[in-house]
């Protein structure tokens, strides 16, 4: 049975990101590089807004290990594209967030993807570490349970 289309409503969080004119490739629809670009603007949005991971000062820090993009449908320039994020696993040292691309009016993803964040010391990133109390806590309701 193939795999549903994932649904706005199946989404906790929303960014708006505008497509750009470089965005497109020579069929003149979003290249399907830029999406990962989308993908990791939507987290790392999220995770600025929280305050609990600062990029420069916080012991603990998250990198990509894992990424995946399904493509369902085109994206143009000059579209506003609504990101939308949730949390699919919490792990002792990951997360998995889950995004949805959905153009203006659609019910129905364009694309859709995941990034897996390891949390690691920000002083020897070979040494994973425990998901920050803090973060598991904002990432709360952002949760959903996988389907059946």
């Amino acid at each position: 049975m193939p795999k549903q289309i994932p649904r706005r409503a199946e989404y906790r969080h929303f960014i708006q990101v505008p497509t750009r004119w470089a965005d497109q490739d020579a069929l003149q629809h979003i290249n399907n590089a830029v999406y990962y670009t989308y993908f990791d603007t939507a987290v790392a949005s999220f995770l600025h807004g929280t305050g609990i991971l600062d990029n420069h000062a916080s012991a603990v820090t998250a990198v990509v290990v894992e990424t995946t993009c399904r493509h369902h449908a085109p994206a143009f320039f000059p579209d506003v594209l609504d990101v939308g994020l949730r949390v699919a696993h919490v792990g002792n040292s990951s997360i998995r967030y889950e995004i949805g691309i959905f153009r203006a009016g659609q019910e129905t993803a364009c694309a859709e993807g995941h990034f897996i964040h390891v949390h690691v010391d920000r002083q020897d990133m070979s040494q994973t570490r425990p998901v920050p109390e803090a973060l598991r806590a904002a990432v709360a309701p952002l949760i959903v349970t996988p389907a059946g």
